[in-house]
C-alpha cells in the first residue's frame, strides 16, 4: 500500500522511524543517481561516525529505539541495599551510581566522485536531528558546511524534517516544512532552494557534476515511494496517531485529519 501523503510522510519522522529512513533513503538516492552517471564518475555512501553520551537526550533523538532503551536502567538490577539501622561507623561507604557511556551515532551521505582521481564532485546530505538542533552536533556539522561552501565541491542537502531550526540559507522568501538545497561551487553565493509543503509531491532535482556535464536527476518522489513500499512502512506505522512533533498548524492538521480519514475510518 502506498503512503497516504502526496509526497514526504510526516510520521516517518518520528524517532522510531527516522534513523532507518535516513540510511534507506541515501542508498535509494545512490543508486537512482548511478545508472545515469558517466564512467568519469561513480558514487560512495559514506558513513561519519560521531560520538554522544546517553545523557545527552537532544542527539538521541533519532536513534532507533533498541539504543534508546538500552539506556535505561534494568530492573532486574540487585538494588542497593538501605541500612535499616543508625550507621555508627564514620568511614564512609561508596554508593552505587553510573557514568555516561558513549552512543556512536552514524549517518549517511553520498559522495559523487571523479573516476581515477578520486576527487569529491558534490557531498549530498540528508540532514538529521542532530544537525539541526543547537548544541555540539550543530556546531560541528556547520562547520563541515562550511568548508563544503568555502571549496570547489558542489552541495545538495536535504532537510525532510519539520523539526528544529533550518541550517542557515540567505533571502528565502517563503516558509516551507520541507527544503532541498542545490549549491553549485561556481554560482556561489547564489544557489536554488526547493520549498515543499505537505501538500505537494517531492520534487525531481539534479545533482551538479563538472562543467558541461550532463546532470542526473533525482526522481525524489519515485525513490520515497520505493522506499516506502519496500521497508512495509504502510503496516508499520499507526495512522490512528497524531503527527510526531513539531505540531502542526490549524490548517495542516486539518487536511491531514481528511487525508486519513480512510485509514482511520472516521
Amino acid at each position: 500500500m502506498p503512503s497516504p501523503f502526496p509526497g514526504m510522510n510526516p510520521y516517518l519522522e518520528h524517532p522510531a522511524f527516522w534513523s532507518s529512513f535516513h540510511t534507506r533513503l541515501m542508498v535509494a538516492i545512490a543508486d537512482a543517481i548511478e545508472p545515469q552517471l558517466s564512467s568519469h564518475y561513480y558514487v560512495d555512501v559514506e558513513t561519519r561516525t560521531d560520538q554522544s553520551d546517553e545523557s545527552d537526550e537532544e542527539l538521541l533523538i533519532g536513534i532507533p529505539d533498541a539504543i534508546v532503551f538500552a539506556k535505561q536502567s534494568d530492573p532486574s538490577a540487585p538494588a542497593v541495599p538501605t541500612a535499616k539501622e543508625p550507621v555508627v561507623a564514620t568511614q564512609s561507604r561508596p554508593e552505587t551510581v553510573a557514568v555516561p557511556m558513549p552512543i556512536e551515532i552514524k549517518e549517511r551521505y553520498l559522495e559523487v566522485r571523479e573516476m581515477g582521481t578520486d576527487e569529491v564532485i558534490a557531498v549530498i546530505e540528508l540532514l538529521s536531528p542532530k544537525n539541526k538542533r543547537a548544541g555540539g552536533g550543530r556546531t560541528a556539522d556547520e562547520k563541515k558546511r562550511r568548508l563544503i561552501l568555502g571549496s570547489e565541491t558542489h552541495l545538495v542537502e536535504l532537510d525532510l524534517l519539520r523539526g528544529a531550526k533550518p541550517m542557515a540559507i540567505l533571502g528565502v522568501r517563503s516558509v516551507s516544512p520541507y527544503r532541498i538545497l542545490i549549491s553549485r561551487s561556481q554560482q556561489r553565493p547564489k544557489a536554488e532552494l526547493y520549498g515543499i509543503t505537505l501538500q505537494q509531491a517531492l520534487p525531481s532535482f539534479p545533482i551538479p557534476l563538472k562543467l558541461n556535464e550532463a546532470e542526473p536527476i533525482v526522481p525524489l518522489q519515485a525513490v520515497f515511494e520505493q522506499v516506502y513500499e519496500r521497508a512495509r512502512y504502510d503496516t508499520r506505522i499507526d495512522y490512528h496517531q497524531p503527527v510526531p512533533p513539531p505540531k502542526l498548524s490549524e490548517v495542516d492538521q486539518q487536511w491531514v485529519d481528511e487525508l486519513l480519514t480512510p485509514i482511520r475510518g472516521g
